[in-house]
């Protein structure tokens, strides 16, 4: 079986355009492949912004500070690519931008229950569809425990230092293999392509890992 490790942030909106074109590839994939297994997606943690503090910060003073006077057209840009994918991305609403070393370790919780991608696509349809503050807890509950994570798993997650550990381990792990800039897809840990790339680039990838896969690899 193929396996895409995906890393990404949760506040990154070409994360979210990078998940939309995967799933198109995916989609083409098993089209053009109808006896293999479906690929293994993971999700993986990156931040964006790890010096933020747990309360995050004002969203307009954040964009300011990152892109100054060309604020504006840099998500003007990113929402009409958004629009063609069917996301109608409302920056507006964003109010804190967060830290999201929290969000990320209820993403690696979604592991264990087997609905991470459940999790990551409420994640990003709460904070860039409908603004949601994701520096508070009681926020983070209830978008994960709605997408069907167990409660008093996500309630023991948010309070459990260690799982805030592993994802500053995990995304020290991205640094060290030359992470610089999110989404950045790694299938089979041997092909790797940074970007939200086209369906069509990441189907050609899938195409070579599998292709590559010493046979029986993928039964």
């Amino acid at each position: 079986m193929l396996e895409i490790e995906v890393i990404s942030d949760v506040v990154c909106p070409w994360c979210f355009i990078g998940k939309r074109r995967l799933e198109a590839a995916l989609a083409r994939y098993a089209e053009v492949h109808p006896a293999a297994e479906t690929p293994r997606v993971l999700w993986k943690p990156f931040q964006l912004n790890p010096g933020l503090p747990e309360s995050g910060m004002d969203r307009a003073e954040y964009v300011t500070r990152k892109f100054g006077a060309q604020g504006p057209a840099f998500y003007a840009g990113v929402a009409a690519v958004g629009k063609s994918l069917g996301i109608e991305f409302a920056f507006d609403r964003i109010a804190r931008q967060p830290n999201t070393v929290a969000a990320h370790s209820l993403i690696a919780l979604a592991h264990d229950h087997g609905r991470q991608d459940e999790i990551v696509e409420a994640l990003f349809r709460a904070y860039f569809l409908d603004g949601a503050d994701l520096t508070r807890s009681e926020v983070l509950s209830g978008i994960v425990f709605a997408a069907g994570l167990p409660l008093d798993a996500v309630t023991a997650c948010l309070a459990d230092p260690q799982a805030r550990r592993r994802v500053e381990q995990e995304n020290a792990w991205a640094q060290a293999i030359g992470v610089t800039g999110v989404p950045f897809f790694v299938i089979n840990r041997r092909f790797a392509g940074s970007g939200a790339q086209e369906p069509e680039f990441l189907l050609q990838a899938l195409d070579r890992a599998a292709e590559a896969a010493p046979a029986g690899a993928e039964s």
